[in-house]
C-alpha cells in the first residue's frame, strides 16, 4: 500500500493559496464515524501516489504517526493552470466493503476495424465495482480481438470476472461495440428554376441565350427608329 504522509493545517479559504506557494496542496481528510482532519500533503507527493493509485486503490495517509487508510474522493484542478488547488481524501474500513470506478484497458484490434473497416466505438472507460478494499482491482482488461462482425458487442457480462469483487454494472450494459463505417451520401441539387432541359431541347417559349441577345438589341433598333421618324415629322 502506498504511504503519503500528510501535516495538519490551520490556515483555510483564501490563506490556502499560500500553502500551494510552498509546494503544498491543501487536503481534507473525512469519513463515516471519523473526525474530519484538515490537511496539507506536498504536490510531488501527492502526484506520484495519485499516478500510481489513481481514485480507485487504497492509499495510506500517514498523520502524527496514524495510518489512515483512504481512498482519493475528488481532485480540484486549476482551470486556468496545470495546478491541484485542492483534495479529498475518504477514510474507509479495511474490513467493510467498497464502491470505486475502476478504469478500463482496452486491448487487442478487433478484426471488424481492422480487416473490414468498422468504426469502435467505446461506451465507457471505467467501470463501478465493489470489493474489500484491498481487493479493488487495478484495472479491467476488455479483449477487442473476439469483435469479427459489425454490430457485435462486448457487454459487461462478457468481462473478466473475479472472485473478490463485483461489477455494480447491469450485465446487459455495453461496453464497446463495432459499426459499420458511414456512407457519404451525395444529394444531387436541381438547377434553379426545376428541371434541367434535356439537351438540345428548351422549354416551348424561349429563346436561346444568344437569340434572347439578338432580339433585345433589335428591339432597341426599333425603338430608336421610331423615335427619329417622329422628332423628322
Amino acid at each position: 500500500m502506498i504511504t503519503l504522509k500528510a501535516e495538519k493545517r490551520e490556515v483555510f479559504g483564501k490563506q490556502t493559496k499560500h500553502l500551494r506557494g510552498q509546494g503544498l496542496i491543501p487536503a481534507e481528510l473525512y469519513g463515516r464515524g471519523v473526525e474530519n482532519l484538515h490537511l496539507s500533503v506536498p504536490v510531488k507527493d501527492f502526484l506520484q501516489a495519485y499516478k500510481e493509485a489513481g481514485e480507485h486503490s487504497v492509499l495510506s495517509v500517514e498523520v502524527e504517526g496514524k495510518s489512515h487508510p483512504v481512498l482519493i474522493h475528488s481532485v480540484e484542478e486549476s482551470r486556468l493552470k496545470p495546478e491541484i488547488l485542492a483534495v479529498d481524501f475518504h477514510e474507509i474500513r479495511m474490513d467493510e466493503k467498497v464502491r470505486a470506478h475502476v478504469p478500463l484497458e482496452f486491448e487487442g484490434e478487433p478484426p471488424a476495424v481492422r480487416e473490414k473497416g468498422g468504426i469502435l466505438i467505446k461506451n465507457m472507460d471505467e467501470i463501478e465495482v465493489e470489493a474489500l478494499p484491498a481487493d479493488l482491482p487495478h484495472s479491467i482488461v476488455v479483449d477487442l480481438t473476439g469483435l469479427h462482425e459489425f454490430d457485435e458487442s462486448i457487454y459487461v457480462k462478457d468481462l473478466p470476472k473475479g472472485n473478490k469483487f463485483e461489477f455494480v454494472v447491469d450485465e446487459e450494459t455495453a461496453v464497446v461495440s463495432v459499426t459499420a463505417p458511414k456512407e457519404e451520401e451525395i444529394e444531387e441539387v436541381p438547377p434553379a428554376g426545376g428541371e434541367a432541359p434535356k439537351e438540345g431541347k428548351l422549354p416551348t417559349g424561349q429563346a436561346a441565350p444568344e437569340e434572347e441577345g439578338v432580339a433585345e438589341q433589335a428591339g432597341k433598333a426599333e425603338e430608336t427608329d421610331s423615335a427619329h421618324t417622329t422628332g423628322s415629322g
